[in-house]
């Protein structure tokens, strides 16, 4: 069973950073999946944010972040991946909560994603 656990979330200021990671355990495959971010703000669906494969050689950004922020991965431990979000230029509308996810294909669909983190709070004033 593989388990995920982000942090990195907090209260910033419209233009300002983050830096969200999910540390992701419990199986060797790990290293081997997809993983991606999502986002849920108030009273909307969960959304696809980014997601990269296991070598991190390939990327996929949903339009709304493109260019503001980069996904990434270390697989430099077999059982232990860490996968980042590094968000840049932030806006109020990415106020949400993210959450990280594996999945054993690329996909913007959660559906094709089996295991999820708890989340955490990414909140943008403006």
């Amino acid at each position: 069973q593989v388990q995920l656990v982000e942090s990195g979330g907090g209260l910033v200021q419209a233009g300002g950073s983050l830096r969200l990671s999910c540390a992701a355990s419990g199986r060797s495959f790990i290293s081997s999946h997809y993983m991606g971010w999502f986002r849920q703000a108030p009273a909307k669906e969960r959304e696809f944010v980014a997601s990269i494969s296991g070598s991190g050689g390939s990327t996929n950004y949903a339009d709304s972040v493109k260019g503001r922020f980069t996904i990434s991965r270390d697989n430099a431990k077999n059982t232990v991946n860490t996968m980042y979000l590094q968000m840049n230029a932030l806006k109020p509308e990415d106020t949400a909560v993210y959450y990280c996810a594996a999945s054993t294909w690329a996909s913007i669909s959660r559906a094709d994603f089996y295991s999820w983190g708890q989340g955490t709070q990414v909140t943008v004033s403006s």
